[in-house]
């Protein structure tokens, strides 16, 4: 029940209560003060709606409630680790970096022991004693640092009176179970947590990933399996063995038991048609396998389910519907592969501008694409929507981005094509959208989420406290920017850089901070850490207003030791106030944004600072991980590879809130409820609202 509050909390920003008000209550009230008290020195704080709840209950409850409410939020916002920094009095007194290496060296040529280590012909700077190791405790620097300086602008979130914890978790079940969207690593993993919580199901399941993660649970309990296609069955097995069901890496199947073995291949004959073996084939070597585990031929009344196994063999020919469309594509039947995929109208969609370029009639496409429109996903049309507009204007270049994060950047060697064709390509995919958006009622927008970017795709986000999807744009207010990264190895010495590279508008004029250059006129490094054997802290300070670059991309380099998804834990955010704001190197209620690392590259790009032509500073959402190099990873071995991806996400017109916001109010509506969409749900809404937050904004992508 613990991990189940916990998430609720953490991904509704809620308080489930179960208790029932108790008048003999006592000290119930003081409870729930000492409990608002302790929130707000981590910037949150309980509704008053939370506050009345909570007075009403026995003081021991409420203190019980608090310990677990305050251990999920400091995970969430980044205070359940202490913070050290190498340099006690960051950001003040940082030494010169030429200054600081040459103390170093003086230091270890006066020590006999020191002194014999270092030895031309070479010398690793990195070695030198006292180097990348914490040379004061935490409670040094608490008394290093005055106090935080409290101002108005600090952030304060507010955590709302939720209902009793069974409707709470089957609220989030259904949200991420009914996403249209593909959830992160995360969501997956807490809606698998959900799936064995709650019995009841939400009308329609869509993506595949999610489904076999509710089928693990339904397979557990001996309830029927939600399956439809043979590549159904092969995600469950893969997820009921502890592997990927999105199939992306092979998985080691276990043992099944004899009754799971039945039910699996009872599932694969139900759906195993003629038309859908030619999905077998795209992962042949999986079904290969997990034949060995379900001994097919043990089975006799399932006749249909030994010919996908027959089909991965190669022993039965079957082709699918892409095989035959990349055929007719190859040998120049243009009108042969349109035909063949207005069988599949989101894969027609998906192949649309490819279509366009293939010689074919354009009207002849486009009227095949409008009648592939109505069968299609809300998501594949959001997509082509925004793919389609990114077309309208010349690109530079082209960027790629895995489920991973993993990214890379080629140039647009696309012909372009002609206005009309992708105006009547638009009003074909508005059309339809329109058509699908729910009814709204009265419609109210906060005018901040706007340029929040629609979650087509959540697998390379890491859930975590203000975190927005890829292309977002968000608002960054105060006068300092400070980065912040901890992490803490699992097994083996883990060195991870936190760096900036900073660009002028045309995306040259580099200029970094790293290890290699502690500061400048406006920056500040905090100091190397080589290894967290109990977790390391870095951070990188920067005064906006004294900013030459308009460009500011914090990056955090792998310069040895364990890849992100393995440390035991790693995470990056930043934080800003006003630039007389004192205080410890990390205070939690400056801190506007945090997320875990855990994409597979080496290097992580997680957002890019932007300053406007007003002079103000936004922060558009990158999520990305570069490949780097398997070790030695620094800033100034990938400014051009970055500087590229990063000017192609700036640069790409996202699909975003204001679209579905502007095709909102063009339907007319006879709802009497209201709708609001923002950043934060207002307390002042009327009962019976939909409400609309970064965390609930999947709900509103069309079926």
């Amino acid at each position: 029940m613990d991990i189940l509050e916990s998430l609720v909390i953490a991904r509704r920003l809620r308080i489930p209560v179960d208790t029932p008000a108790d008048s003999a209550q006592g000290w119930g009230e003081v409870a729930a003060r000492q409990l608002d008290a302790a929130l707000l020195s981590v910037g949150f704080k309980c509704s008053a709606a939370l506050l009345e709840r909570l007075a009403g209950l026995r003081g021991e409850t409420v203190v019980d409630l608090g310990v677990r409410v305050l251990a999920t939020i400091r995970g969430l916002v980044g205070d359940h680790v202490q913070h050290n920094a190498y340099f006690i009095d960051f950001p003040a007194n940082v030494p010169d970096t030429l200054e600081f290496w040459a103390g170093l060296l003086r230091e270890a040529l006066l020590d006999p022991v020191a002194a014999a280590r270092v030895q031309p012909p070479t010398l690793d700077l990195l070695t030198l004693p006292g180097y990348g190791r914490y040379q004061h405790t935490y409670a040094d620097l608490l008394a290093a640092h005055a106090e935080l300086i409290p101002l108005a602008g600090d952030r304060v979130t507010v955590l709302e009176l939720g209902g009793s914890l069974e409707s709470e978790a089957r609220e989030l079940y259904f949200s991420l179970a009914g996403s249209e969207a593909p959830l992160a690593a995360e969501d997956l993993a807490a809606l698998r947590s959900l799936a064995s919580f709650c019995t009841d199901q939400p009308e329609r399941i869509p993506v595949r990933e999610n489904r076999a993660v509710v089928n693990e649970a339904r397979l557990a309990t001996g309830r029927p399996l939600l399956v439809d296609t043979v590549t159904d069955v092969l995600r469950l097995a893969c997820g009921c063995s502890g592997g990927d069901v999105t199939l992306t890496t092979p998985t080691r199947f276990r043992s099944f038991r004899r009754a799971e073995r039945r039910t699996l291949l009872q599932a694969l004959d139900t759906v195993a048609s003629p038309a859908k073996l030619g999905d077998v084939p795209r992962h042949r070597e999986q079904w290969k396998r997990l034949g060995e585990r379900l001994h097919p031929h043990e089975y006799p009344q399932f006749p249909r389910a030994a010919r996908v196994f027959e089909v991965a063999r190669g022993v039965r020919e079957a082709a699918g519907i892409g095989s035959r469309v990349e055929a007719a594509l190859s040998a120049g039947r243009t009108a042969d592969a349109v035909e063949l995929l207005e069988n599949a109208p989101g894969a027609l969609l998906r192949r649309l501008d490819h279509l366009l370029r293939s010689g074919l009639s354009e009207s002849v496409v486009l009227d095949a694409a409008e009648r592939a429109a109505a069968g299609a996903s809300g998501r594949v049309l959001l997509s082509l929507r925004e793919h389609l507009q990114n077309r309208l204007v010349p690109a530079a270049g082209r960027v790629f981005t895995n489920r991973h994060g993993r990214a890379w950047a080629t140039p647009d060697s696309r012909s372009p094509l002609e206005e009309k064709v992708l105006s009547r390509a638009l009003a074909v995919l508005d059309e339809e959208i329109i058509r699908r958006l729910p009814d709204t009622g009265e419609l109210i927008v906060d005018p901040d989420v706007l340029d929040v970017a629609l979650p087509l795709s959540g697998k390379a986000v890491s859930p975590g406290l203000g975190v927005l999807p890829r292309g977002s744009l968000s608002t960054v207010d105060g006068e300092l920017l400070r980065f912040f990264v901890h992490w803490r190895q699992a097994e083996r010495r883990t060195d991870y850089d936190l760096s900036a590279l900073m660009l002028d508008d045309s995306y040259g004029g580099a200029m970094q901070i790293s290890w290699t250059n502690y500061g400048n006129g406006f920056t500040e490094y905090s100091g190397d850490l080589t290894e967290a054997p109990h977790g390391a802290s870095e951070f990188i300070n920067i005064r906006l207003a004294d900013a030459t670059r308009p460009i500011i991309i914090p990056q955090v380099n792998i310069y040895s030791g364990e890849p992100f998804d393995e440390a035991a834990e790693a995470f990056f955010g930043y934080m800003t106030r006003d630039a007389a704001q004192e205080g410890r190197p990390f205070e939690p209620r400056t801190v506007r944004m945090k997320s875990d690392l855990r994409g597979s590259g080496r290097i992580a790009l997680p957002l890019v600072f932007l300053r406007g032509d007003d002079g103000g500073w936004r922060a558009k959402w990158l999520h990305l991980y570069l490949k780097g190099h398997p070790g030695f990873n620094q800033v100034e071995g990938n400014r051009v590879t970055a500087s590229l991806l990063v000017r192609s996400i700036v640069e790409r017109d996202y699909l975003r809130v204001r679209y579905l916001a502007d095709l909102l109010r063009t339907k007319s509506s006879s709802a009497a409820h209201v709708t609001y969409i923002g950043l934060e749900a207002p307390a002042d809404l009327p009962p019976g609202s939909r409400v609309y937050t970064p965390a609930t904004l999947h709900e509103l992508i069309p079926a």
